[in-house]
């Protein structure tokens, strides 16, 4: 039915392929789909948050992932209702990235699906670890304007006209979880930013935000509004150019304890350092010298010695304090 020759038209899944394909995008957000997809496309696996039942969401959302990248994912993407999704993207050693599609409220909303869609997203961010390289992927329906001054960190200088109530939520949400709007960091002619025109005052605004963490914003190399992309919606295409900078997990190594052997300039603490020893010694049970023991034998009555001149050494000497000398 998709085929060049077919006289019928393109299905609206088979089009959004076919533009997500000719923009060499390997994983996009849907929002508002309102439609049970196919389980495969032509050139990307469709998956979308759906009832229980099997009936669509109201909104919907959803992700288009190419089909041959379904193999490496060993999990499926979850969907927290029908305005959330995240999916987890194992990445080199041993590291993961989670990526959430979002689909905010509007800012005709009323004010308490508002405050339910925030809170499972405040809820849904906490349950990210903080080793995994984080985005949002979301139709925020939200201006973030451009006073870059008073919220540094979290929009860049190149934002879009004025910020709206939707937008004040948002960006608390990202001040609260140290994250940055992509959209404004990179200095374009408002036509590459804007994403959405008003109706009525056919005014362009910024609506569609890429976020990540604030500590991986050189991750992202660019993200644009795509013009020419047509994806039967009168939101215009985002994508962001992103190159994964992974390193391994770090470690945190217990500092190294050394044992304060300057108390031994003290009389006191050697007379305490004796006895310890003395009573720890005369714990171990008695052994005939004259009696040939094998490797194992030698090893566990060394071990218990040995345990026995550090619990002394500890309990009188104890261990050294090191401060810097500024």
């Amino acid at each position: 039915m998709d085929s060049d020759s077919s006289d019928r038209p393109a299905r609206r899944t088979a089009l959004i392929a076919a533009e997500l394909h000719r923009y060499n995008i390997d994983i996009a957000a849907l929002s508002e789909t309102r439609l049970v997809l196919p389980t495969k496309d032509r050139l990307l696996k469709w998956v979308e948050a759906t009832h229980s039942s099997g009936r669509a969401f109201l909104h919907g959302i959803g992700l288009a992932i190419r089909t041959s990248h379904l193999q490496r994912l060993p999990e499926t993407p979850v969907a927290i209702d029908e305005r959330l999704m995240t999916l987890r993207i194992p990445l080199a050693k041993g590291r993961y990235m989670t990526l959430l599609s979002v689909y905010a409220p509007t800012l005709t909303s009323d004010e308490s699906s508002k405050d339910r869609f925030y809170d499972n997203l405040r809820s849904t961010l906490r349950t990210v670890p903080p080793e995994d390289k984080a985005a949002l992927l979301s139709d925020f329906n939200a201006r973030v304007g451009t006073n870059h001054l008073i919220w540094n960190g979290v929009i860049g200088k190149h934002g879009v006209s004025n910020v709206n109530s939707n937008g004040l939520r948002l960006l608390n949400l990202c001040s609260e979880f140290d994250l940055i709007i992509n959209n404004t960091l990179f200095q374009q002619q408002n036509q590459f930013k804007t994403t959405w025109m008003h109706p009525r005052s056919k005014h362009w605004h910024l609506l569609d935000h890429v976020i990540v963490r604030r500590s991986e914003r050189r991750d992202v190399h660019l993200t644009r509004a795509m013009r020419g992309a047509e994806c039967w919606t009168d939101h215009r295409l985002v994508r962001a150019s992103i190159q994964l900078n992974v390193r391994p997990p770090v470690r945190k190594q217990q500092p190294k304890k050394r044992m304060d052997v300057r108390a031994c300039d003290d009389p006191l603490k050697v007379d305490l350092l004796r006895e310890n020893i003395f009573a720890k010694l005369q714990s171990l049970p008695d052994t005939d010298p004259l009696v040939q023991r094998d490797t194992e034998a030698l090893t566990a009555e060394w071990t218990d010695l040995s345990r026995c001149f550090m619990d002394a050494a500890t309990a009188s000497l104890g261990f050294s304090t090191k401060k810097h000398q500024d």
